[in-house]
């Protein structure tokens, strides 16, 4: 049996499109092995893709924690197999959560300054109840106006974090955010630290830094990294003996990443169980 391990997608209990346990029967079709849900800030669509797991898929269940360094660039960090009962890490995903709503009501302000036709309203309408709130919400709001035909260019023309309507997140240290996910149980891995595309990147010495604060694995094979960023990160991975990841980040029909387009070798899997003290893979 061909194992396909994709340990980055998103349901829309954040971001995504697809229910959580939607994404659980795509993930099955696409012939992926192990799976991991990682939304964002929210650990809300666990228990349906629990209950449409089946036996044909191995859980890997977590969420994307975002993070803001003191010099105010984004950092994700993937916080896998973590006790999702410890209230530490809880807390502070409700609270980045609770942030992202001022933070989208300032970015609209800026997009309406500049003339645009869209409202803090709109951007609900796109929000399944419950679901944490992001740029993809504000994209299809703009593509419902008629400001752009699709997400990716609300991204490519207002939304990247270059953009003069970019906002960061009001949201935990890269170093709280490893620190929790520990506490938690859990195994910390830096979502696509390398992805230029994406707006500024961290450099080699802060990711050390972060090693130095307990950080466990680097997300190298994305598809917003090119083979330069991969090799130099896979460089730095042998160098401090991190564990290397790939993920699609899949976000349903919102973008074009498409399941286990990105995977993970079952050795460096193997080290993440190893790792995790607070939850199991389910299905092993």
């Amino acid at each position: 049996m061909t194992l396909r391990i994709d340990l980055h997608t998103h349901s829309n209990e954040s971001d995504g499109t697809d229910r959580p346990g939607e994404l659980v029967e795509h993930a099955i079709d696409a012939g992926i092995t192990h799976l991991a849900l990682t939304d964002h800030d929210s650990i809300a669509g666990w228990q349906d893709a629990l209950e449409h797991r089946g036996s044909a898929i191995s859980l890997v269940l977590g969420a994307e924690i975002s993070c803001q360094t003191k010099e105010a660039l984004s950092v994700h960090m993937l916080g896998l197999l973590f006790d999702p009962e410890n209230q530490p890490l809880r807390s502070a995903m409700d609270q980045t959560r609770s942030n992202r709503v001022t933070r989208m009501e300032r970015i609209v302000g800026r997009l309406q300054e500049a003339g645009m036709e869209i409202t803090i309203e709109d951007v609900y309408e796109q929000l399944r109840e419950g679901a944490t709130l992001g740029r993809p919400h504000l994209a299809d709001a703009m593509v419902k106006r008629g400001i752009v035909k699709d997400r990716s260019e609300a991204f490519d023309k207002f939304l990247h974090n270059r953009s003069k309507f970019y906002i960061p997140d009001a949201s935990p240290t890269p170093e709280d955010a490893i620190r929790l996910i520990k506490e938690a149980g859990g195994v910390a891995i830096i979502a696509h630290p390398f992805a230029s595309l994406r707006g500024r990147i961290i450099s080699p010495e802060y990711l050390e830094s972060l090693v130095e604060a307990g950080l466990d694995g680097i997300e190298i094979d994305h598809r917003d990294h090119n083979e330069g960023e991969r090799d130099a990160l896979r460089e730095l991975s042998r160098r401090f003996g991190l564990i290397a990841t790939g993920g699609s980040d899949y976000h349903g029909n919102g973008k074009e990443n498409r399941l286990a387009e990105n995977t993970t070798d079952m050795a460096q899997f193997e080290r993440i169980v190893a790792r995790a003290t607070g939850f199991a893979p389910v299905g092993e």
